[in-house]
């Protein structure tokens, strides 16, 4: 598990058991507890490795266990990793309502290669979206009395300059 912030959004990332093929049914209840993350989720990211010819094969077991566990319906961002190894550049995949009749069959794909930091840009701008982030910058002028809400922007990585004088804080945000 590991905290990150996103456009100034607090999240938390889990990491949760690698799959198989076949992933036997005793193991699937033994990793329960940990696969139960997944049903906790808004989003599941689902790293798939682009150089696997048998991606698609892999993908679809996942979303089996994903259903036997009820975690089915859970929204998914699709991210094949190792494009360097395709030769191909990063790119995002969106797809556009009306364009496919059968819409759960279409998923967003964001193309990156961590290896090489290739598409993490891509990928960022493609959660934003996802989770209703929006990037908010100006001025903002905060009390004295606001001392602790200041610290919670600081914590957030969201001030990108400030000054102080009697009547409090001015703060330049992002």
């Amino acid at each position: 598990v590991r905290r990150i912030v996103l456009q100034g959004t607090p999240m938390v990332l889990a990491d949760t058991v690698g799959f198989v093929r076949d992933l036997p049914h005793e193991l699937v209840a033994a990793f329960r507890s940990t696969l139960s993350e997944a049903r906790e989720a808004d989003l599941l990211l689902h790293v798939i490795d682009a150089a696997d010819p048998l991606r698609e094969e892999r993908s679809r077991q996942v979303d089996a266990v994903l259903a036997e566990i009820g975690a089915g319906d859970i929204p998914q961002l699709l991210v094949y990793n190792k494009v360097d190894r395709l030769g191909v550049p990063a790119r995002h995949d969106q797809p556009h309502a009306g364009d496919h009749p059968d819409e759960a069959a279409v998923r967003e794909r964001v193309w990156i290669s961590a290896r090489e930091r290739e598409g993490l840009d891509l990928l960022r701008g493609a959660l934003g979206r996802r989770l209703g982030l929006r990037r908010l910058q100006g001025e903002l002028r905060l009390p004295p009395d606001a001392g602790r809400l200041r610290a919670r922007l600081h914590e957030v990585d969201a001030i990108r300059g400030e000054s102080h004088d009697e009547a409090g804080w001015t703060l330049a945000i992002d």
